[in-house]
């Protein structure tokens, strides 16, 4: 089960409310127990997911820490305006010198949460803490994916900053028209990529060239709407793209997956986030690396014409 705010939660695996008392949790669970156990003809995917939620909040030590935990449960802080400003004036960490970093990352899914989770709670409504774990946990999860695509652009920028001073990265990309933002433009010595971070709370599959997984609707075509996207932008910079990366958690994705590109489709690659670094830093297997003059004219380029979403 993925820790992800996106995720379906053990209460909501266990089909009751975070308030119910322990009795009653421990009920369901031996209900779900009996009916998910694949010798009585349930599935062995729900049968682990019944466990495994019991194991989080089947005692009341461990449902008092889960109640408690917040997001991100981590020890890396976000890349928030602040440093990335802070990384675009060309400032160094305790690390050494880092990727040039443009825009904020994670912002817009950010206030998108804070905007629908308003509308939800109810106009007049007064949140002293929009990130408490059980205002979060409670909210529905079309909600709490805007939460969890923050988390996960804030992650991915994490990791591009990292990188070292010869790449530079625009987050939260205009693209242009109708078509949606680019998280993330990441610009280096192997290429140009077009970055989407994502967090369904759930595992994926590639199916006929699009992304499909239990949090993805029949309507929902992230691949497609990405590479139009990609494409939008790429044809006002006047640039190509080597590759569009769509990066999930390790959770979701095991191994990469490839949509080749045709025609003016660049190709589409869906990794895990363990994956992203070793890809942005080699490139495609027998991709020529390009020449640092070609990087320095095409980061001019990108740097004039690429424009924010809350420009």
């Amino acid at each position: 089960m993925s820790e992800s705010p996106a995720a379906a939660s053990p209460y909501e695996v266990l089909g009751v409310t975070a308030s119910v008392s322990d009795d009653e949790l421990r009920r369901a669970y031996r209900r779900l127990l009996r009916q998910t156990h694949p010798d009585v003809g349930g599935s062995a995917v729900q049968f682990h997911a019944v466990q495994v939620a019991w194991e989080r909040v089947g005692t009341p030590d461990n449902r008092a820490a889960y109640d408690r935990r917040r997001y991100p449960e981590s020890t890396e802080q976000p890349v928030h305006a602040a440093h990335a400003s802070a990384q675009a004036a060309g400032q160094t960490t305790r690390t050494g010198l880092k990727a040039r970093m443009y825009g904020h990352p994670g912002g817009l899914a950010r206030q998108r949460y804070l905007d629908l989770l308003r509308e939800w709670a109810g106009r007049g409504t007064t949140l002293d803490d929009p990130y408490a774990p059980a205002l979060v946990r409670s909210a529905p999860r079309e909600i709490r994916h805007c939460l969890a695509k923050a988390l996960a652009e804030e992650a991915t920028a994490q990791q591009i900053s990292g990188l070292g001073i010869g790449f530079t990265a625009w987050h939260d990309v205009a693209a242009g028209g109708q078509v949606d933002k680019i998280d993330h433009v990441v610009l280096g010595p192997a290429g140009l990529f077009g970055v989407l971070s994502e967090d369904w709370g759930s595992p994926v599959q590639l199916r006929r060239g699009e992304l499909v997984g239990e949090a993805l609707h029949d309507e929902d075509h992230p691949v497609d709407n990405f590479t139009d996207a990609a494409r939008a932008l790429a044809r006002s910079l006047r640039v190509r793209f080597t590759a569009i990366v769509i990066v999930l958690p390790d959770d979701a994705v095991s191994e990469p997956l490839t949509v080749p590109g045709r025609g003016r489709r660049p190709t589409m690659i869906t990794v895990p986030r363990s994956r992203l670094v070793g890809l942005l830093r080699d490139g495609l297997p027998g991709m020529e690396r390009g020449s640092f003059e070609k990087v320095f004219e095409l980061r001019s380029r990108l740097q004039e014409g690429i424009h924010f979403i809350a420009d």
